[in-house]
This record gives C-alpha cells, structure tokens and sequence, in this order.
C-alpha cells in the first residue's frame, strides 16, 4: 500500500524521525524535528510520547510496525534484524516499505552528523568522546561549522522548545 493521503504519511514521517531522534538522542535534531512535527499536525503531548519512546498508545494500526521499525534500526546501530524488515515490506508493501526505511536512513545520518557536532563541542569542554580522534573533530569543525552554527544559534534563540525527556 503507497502512501496516497497526503496529510497521513506527512504525520507518519514525522512520528518516524521522532522516534529515530529518540533513540540517537540528537539535540539539534529533535529541536528542529519537534518543530516540524507540530506543523504536521502532531500533539505536543504525543511528541514528548514518541521522545519517551512511549509511542504505542498513540500510534495507529498503520504506523506501529514503521515506528517499531524505526526504534528498532536505530537500536541496532543500522543493522536491523532480517525479520523485522521482511515483517515491514510485508505490512507495507515493497514501494511503502523502501520509503519507510529510506526516511529512516535519511534520519539517521542527520542524527549521526549533529551528533558528531556534540562530540565536538564536548572536546571544547574537556570531556572528549569515546574512541573519538581529536584531528578528525577539528576537520570536522573546521569544515562543518558553517552549516551547523546556525542550528545552534536558532535552537539557543527559541523561547519554546520540546526537549527529549
């Protein structure tokens, strides 16, 4: 089944990144997604559910297997179990289930380059990540920091945000 409404799969989208900023735990990502997901249409309460990964009550019998799905690839540190994506190309159909898991991935790397941005400035801090290489942040920084600053001074300027619990 393709997605064909349009305001449904925009809200399964954002329940989607939701989640996977729930589990990769992405400040920048789940401010901006939290954002985008009130546009959609999306209870604030149920935002700060999906951020608890408190999904199941609110999730309709059409988005449970892609965000179980979603909680599940990002878990698994991108290596989700065989069953799982046969059960969602089975739920969804193939054409569905490749937009789910390429939303998911899509997600994934926003997640895993701000996330990097953290690393970063805890270096500055004095608490360097783990198995983190101090020349690759600084080329990181140094090569980034134009496109991620302005993340960082919006986030900072905004007078509500949703926050991760």
């Amino acid at each position: 089944m393709a997605f064909t409404n349009k305001q449904k799969p925009k809200q399964l989208f954002e329940k989607i990144v939701i989640v996977t900023d729930a589990v990769y735990g992405c400040i920048y990502c789940s401010w901006l997604d939290a954002k985008l997901a009130i546009k959609s249409g999306i209870s604030e309460a149920e935002i700060i559910n999906m951020f608890q990964l408190q999904f199941h009550s609110n999730a309709t019998e059409f988005e449970l297997p892609a965000l179980l799905y979603a909680q599940h690839y990002a878990e698994t540190n991108r290596k989700p179990d065989l069953e799982m994506t046969k059960g969602l190309f089975n739920f969804y159909g193939e054409k569905t289930a490749k937009q789910i898991i390429l939303m998911i991935r899509t997600v994934t790397f926003g997640n895993l380059y701000f996330n990097t941005w953290g690393a970063v400035i805890s270096r500055f801090r004095g608490n360097p990540a783990p198995k983190s290489s101090v020349i690759f942040e600084f080329l990181y920084f140094l090569f980034n920091s134009w496109i991620i600053l302005p993340f960082v001074i919006l986030r900072k300027l905004d007078k509500k945000l949703i926050e991760p619990v």
